[in-house]
């Protein structure tokens, strides 16, 4: 899995604008123009909602999947520290989250954890090897749920994306991340993450 790459693309460019990265500017042609946009640089504005199409396992386990989307920060001497980009949840509440949602049954694991962390981060760019599964019940609901986390070599950060009105981003130390994610099974796919990129580095 590792080197995959996704774009968001939907042919009715009523839903579709140019992305705001400082580093593309081209121009989106409209739908009757005989030059087409590359579809890495159109991003759907548009989150999907309900949950008509939502995957349950055998179990009748809801199947959601996320990333932990990293960079490297460069130092002086040559020394890089990975950050992890954390969001803020929906509502107001303490702690931050990692992206995720749920995995709908028209599209691969990797599309849906792609899709999930442009739709809520606003960044996509190189999916790595799965950290694992973890099942937890949500807050709101006694349904228990399977997460699968993957790593995320973030290449494209949007300055704007679907959720970008109730949601807030931030880039954070590792050990930030551990402190400022609320939800435990997060915590844990961090510790994975971490003990992986310690692992690489040795």
């Amino acid at each position: 899995m590792t080197g995959i790459y996704v774009s968001l693309f939907i042919s009715n460019f009523s839903n579709v604008t140019s992305h705001l990265s400082p580093t593309f500017d081209n121009h989106i042609p409209s739908s009757n123009s005989k030059k087409i946009a590359p579809i890495e640089k159109v991003v759907s504005l548009v989150s999907r909602t309900g949950r008509d199409l939502q995957r349950y396992s055998t179990s009748g386990h809801r199947q959601v999947v996320g990333c932990v989307p990293y960079r490297f920060k460069k130092h002086g001497g040559g020394e890089r520290e990975i950050e992890v980009l954390l969001i803020s949840a929906q509502k107001k509440g303490k702690g931050m989250l990692l992206p995720k949602g749920g995995w709908e049954i028209d599209e691969s694991i990797e599309e849906a954890a792609l899709r999930e962390t442009i739709e809520e981060a606003g960044v996509t760019g190189q999916l790595e090897e799965s950290l694992g599964k973890w099942q937890y019940k949500s807050k709101r609901h006694t349904m228990v749920h399977d997460g699968y986390m993957f790593p995320l070599l973030v290449s494209q950060q949007f300055e704007k994306w679907p959720e970008a009105d109730f949601r807030q981003r931030r880039w954070v130390s590792l050990s930030e991340a551990i402190v400022l994610c609320q939800n435990s099974w997060m915590r844990e796919a961090l510790e994975a993450f971490i003990n992986r990129k310690c692992q690489t580095n040795e």
